[in-house]
């Protein structure tokens, strides 16, 4: 079986490659396959020769190559997996400065700075589908590229390819219930409700037994994501929200706190894409070191912890029809009403070899309801912009983000951002869009 990385020279790459070989008996692959863009070429070969150190400690017979060409790469593969960053960490700077400087929330896969790494990314994720449909029509597409679930829905929408989409989150909640209650994971059952990067927890039950009250009242911690700032929860907002929210929930929640915080780091030059910079600088620094042959601890800080779990879980299933529980980023159907059937959603599903089956969610209480819808929404229309290159429909899709507080707002930084991200948006430039806009 051959697996095909896109984003092959990514700091992530140790911890995919981690979980391959612990279920190499399982899934019995041949070959990966990593693939990347030649601004990404040094950090390639870097991942590549580690990715052979690892395969060699681990007496793992699956064979490695590296290369720029992405065709030769996605031919023949069962598994494609895309966890590209186009632009680089530089411009994910740019995007949370720009926000910050206009006085809005700065974070890559929300508000200002997730619109902008959507209207990026989407473009190339479907160049990319377009070779999967050639020369791969029956691989399935497992998606890590943030943000995870825009980039997921417009795949579902214009492209015939099998896609899922993947976050981490979901399963780090698995990982720190288990833990709290010293039970297996087994014997955790978690209902999740939303989008990706907006999922509340509904249901909690540890052996059987319902404990989200335990969160609610504030007996027990939630899970805490590590890139998130943590401010806690106040145990009447929780209780009245009935409902536990997801870390990415604080930039709705407690946005003038975030805010504050942030604008003292980019007074600093200490935002979050600063220290990201800085942690994949020491992290390929460890990578050269000819004598590292597995994932170093560093990686955590990074904040994929667990990813290589979840893909790695998820290929086991498809591969072996297990019909086990997964909670992935799939096309709505109906399985929240609230929301339209073609938006895609992050909920528990069923996973078999030839499909992949939403659980029935129904409807959701107002306090959940009015928030989700909204971003649903913005989510939406980023999509088609991201596709036509409309500005008017770009400039509604910002405007309507709860974390931008107005148009006139809205329109400057959407100009500043689509002028320093010219070279990478192609599709707002052509001739055609400049008589028509």
């Amino acid at each position: 079986m051959k697996i095909t990385v896109i984003g092959g020279g990514s700091s992530y790459t140790p911890e995919l490659l981690e979980g391959i070989i612990k279920q190499q008996h399982a899934l019995d692959i041949s070959e990966i396959w990593l693939v990347d863009v030649p601004e990404g070429q040094k950090k390639l070969s870097i991942i590549a020769n580690l990715a052979a150190r690892m395969m060699e400690k681990a007496d793992c017979p699956i064979k490695i190559t590296a290369t720029l060409d992405r065709r030769e790469a996605i031919k023949g593969a069962s598994y494609v997996i895309t966890q590209i960053r186009v632009g680089q960490l530089e411009m994910r700077r740019n995007d949370e400065y720009i926000s910050i400087k206009h006085g809005v929330i700065g974070q890559e896969t929300t508000g200002a700075g997730g619109f902008m790494k959507a209207l990026r990314t989407i473009p190339v994720l479907l160049d990319i589908c377009r070779d999967i449909e050639e020369l791969a029509p029956d691989a399935w597409l497992l998606n890590f590229t943030n943000p995870a679930g825009l980039v997921t829905e417009a795949i579902l929408k214009h492209s015939s390819v099998k896609v899922i989409g993947l976050c981490n989150n979901p399963i780090n909640y698995y990982k720190r219930f288990s833990r709290t209650y010293n039970t297996a994971i087994e014997n955790i059952s978690i209902t999740f409700v939303g989008i990706n990067h907006l999922i509340w927890i509904t249901e909690l039950h540890v052996n059987g037994k319902s404990r989200i009250e335990d969160i609610l009242t504030g007996i027990s911690d939630s899970y805490e994501a590590k890139n998130i700032p943590s401010l806690g929860w106040d145990p009447a907002f929780l209780q009245s929200l009935e409902a536990i929210p997801c870390g990415y929930h604080k930039y709705y929640y407690q946005t003038d706190r975030l805010l504050k915080q942030q604008q003292s780091q980019y007074q600093q030059n200490e935002t979050r894409a600063d220290q990201v910079q800085q942690v994949e600088k020491e992290l390929f620094e460890l990578y050269q070191d000819p004598n590292l042959n597995d994932k170093p601890r560093a990686l955590e800080q990074r904040g994929g912890a667990y990813y290589s779990e979840a893909a790695v879980r998820l290929m086991t299933s498809l591969q072996l029809n297990t019909k086990h529980i997964h909670t992935l980023n799939v096309p709505n159907n109906g399985t929240i009403s609230c929301l339209p059937d073609d938006a895609c959603i992050e909920v528990n599903c069923v996973v078999e070899s030839h499909q992949v089956t939403p659980l029935q969610v129904g409807s959701v209480p107002p306090q959940i309801r009015g928030l989700l819808q909204v971003v649903q929404a913005y989510e939406e229309l980023t999509v088609e912009a991201a596709v036509t290159g409309n500005k008017g429909t770009a400039l509604q899709a910002l405007t309507l983000h709860p974390l931008i507080p107005s148009s006139e707002r809205a329109q400057v930084i959407l100009d500043e951002m689509l002028e320093v991200n010219k070279r990478y948006l192609p599709q707002f430039y052509s001739e055609s869009q400049e008589v028509n806009q």
